[in-house]
C-alpha cells in the first residue's frame, strides 16, 4: 500500500510535537454491505513512531478505532531537522508509512 499518511513535527520549546493522519477503512468486521453480506475486518494492528531511527513510541490498536485515526504524541528534544517516522501494520499485513523533517 502507498504512504497514506501525513505527518507533521515541529518543535515547541523543548518538545517535539507530533500529529500523523492515517488513512485507513478501518473495518470491525461487525457491519455488513447493501446485499448484507459482512464487511471483512481490517484494521491497524501497530503504529510505531521513530525519531531518527529509534523507536519513541509503539501502540497497539484494535477494530474500536476510527476510520481515517490521528495520532498526537510529544516527544523531548528532537532538534529542528531531525527526521521523525511515523508507520503501521494492520491485520491483513498492509502497511503504511510517512516521514517528515522536525520544523
Amino acid at each position: 500500500m502507498a504512504s497514506r499518511i501525513r505527518i507533521r513535527a515541529q518543535l515547541k520549546g523543548d518538545e517535539c510535537e507530533v500529529k500523523a493522519l492515517m488513512r485507513h477503512p478501518m473495518e470491525t468486521g461487525l457491519r455488513k454491505d447493501q446485499l448484507g453480506d459482512p464487511i471483512p475486518a481490517r484494521f491497524i494492528e501497530e503504529v510505531t513512531v521513530s525519531h531518527n531511527g529509534s523507536t519513541v513510541l509503539a501502540a497497539f490498536w484494535g477494530a474500536a478505532v476510527s476510520a481515517n485515526p490521528f495520532l498526537g504524541t510529544r516527544l523531548q528534544g528532537g532538534p529542528v531537522g531531525d527526521t521523525v517516522n511515523v508507520s503501521w501494520r494492520d491485520n491483513l499485513g498492509e502497511t503504511g508509512e510517512g516521514e517528515t523533517k522536525i520544523r
